[in-house]
């Protein structure tokens, strides 16, 4: 009987594994679902369609773009975290909803560590400060002087309370002891629009939707916010040459799933993404826009928000950034 029961035991181990080495050989077998947490047109959304479309001519499934914006792209991260946890729905969480959002929002709908399964550090890019072209700064030692010239009277805009250009225009703010009026848009897209309308004076945005602005002479670059200058634009200064030394603040986005998805699903996502990652085109296409492709283990990127978290709490704490 003891040695029955044994070999039903190990016969049900090797089944076991056998099925979800099935399961992951078969996947996808549907369409997946891609939580897109901003309007269509700013950095996330070129990201996840990039990827997304490089998953579904790799899985033969549609990889379809569900765009989900608002409040600085938690609406979005509150969905996907209660979507099923089968490896049919994916979201880009970035820096701004993910380790910004919970020393901003006192009532967070999301436990950016424990109610998502990281897949994959996908992409890290630093943002550029522009102005209009009516703003008589041309650097950032210039806009600082200005502002203090006349607190108030400067108008910054940002994709939303909490987002990463929110606090990255926040901290200049802090550090160079100015008071400027913050204007927050549903998404990048509206704030760009702003900008060029000279409904705000500055604006702080991802890489590739200021590269056509700033060749057609319609804003003006005052920095980058990475440490060193990027190769897209090798003549525009970061911020901390600028005017403001020591500053610096990169952008990352990452694929992530619903808590909880199968291990072996979660393999096989992660090698095709990974894979995507590495493709020359999309490699490409990214460092064009200023930006890095930096795949990881699911492991290295769950270490990774973790640490994020924590450090953007303090930064957020020190800089007295607060959702309106």
């Amino acid at each position: 009987m003891r040695v029955s029961r044994a070999c039903c035991t190990i016969l049900w181990v090797a089944c076991s594994a056998l099925a979800g080495a099935a399961t992951a050989q078969s996947y996808p077998t549907k369409p997946v679902r891609w939580v897109i947490p901003f309007p269509p047109g700013g950095g996330t959304d070129t990201i996840s369609r990039t990827l997304a479309q490089k998953l579904s001519e790799t899985w033969h499934q549609q990889v379809i773009a569900d765009n989900r914006p608002g409040s600085g792209g938690t609406i979005g991260l509150a969905i996907a975290a209660k979507l099923p946890a089968d490896g049919y729905n994916l979201v880009l969480g970035q820096l701004a909803n993910v380790a910004i959002a919970p020393a901003l929002y006192p009532k967070l709908q999301y436990d950016p560590v424990k109610d998502f399964t990281p897949i994959s550090l996908a992409l890290t890019s630093p943002l550029i400060l522009v102005v209009h072209p009516s703003v008589p700064a041309k650097n950032v030692k210039e806009l600082i002087a200005l502002a203090r010239a006349k607190p108030d009277s400067i108008t910054f805009g940002s994709p939303g309370n909490g987002t990463t250009g929110h606090l990255a225009t926040e901290i200049i703010r802090s550090e160079g002891k100015v008071r400027m009026v913050h204007i927050p848009y549903k998404g990048a897209v509206p704030a760009f629009t702003g900008l060029l309308g000279g409904e705000i004076a500055v604006y702080m945005s991802s890489i590739q939707p200021a590269i056509p602005m700033l060749k057609a002479g319609r804003v003006r670059a005052l920095g980058v916010t990475s440490a060193k200058r990027i190769p897209s634009l090798p003549d525009v200064p970061t911020i901390a040459e600028s005017g403001l030394p020591g500053y610096e603040v990169t952008n990352w986005y990452g694929v992530m799933a619903p808590a909880g998805v199968p291990k072996d699903v979660l393999t096989k996502i992660h090698a095709d993404v990974e894979r995507a990652l590495k493709q020359k085109d999309v490699q490409q296409r990214f460092e064009a826009e200023g930006g890095d492709p930096t795949p990881t283990t699911p492991e290295q990127f769950a270490a990774f928000i973790k640490n994020e978290v924590v450090k953007w709490g303090k930064a957020v704490k020190d800089s007295g950034a607060k959702v309106e």
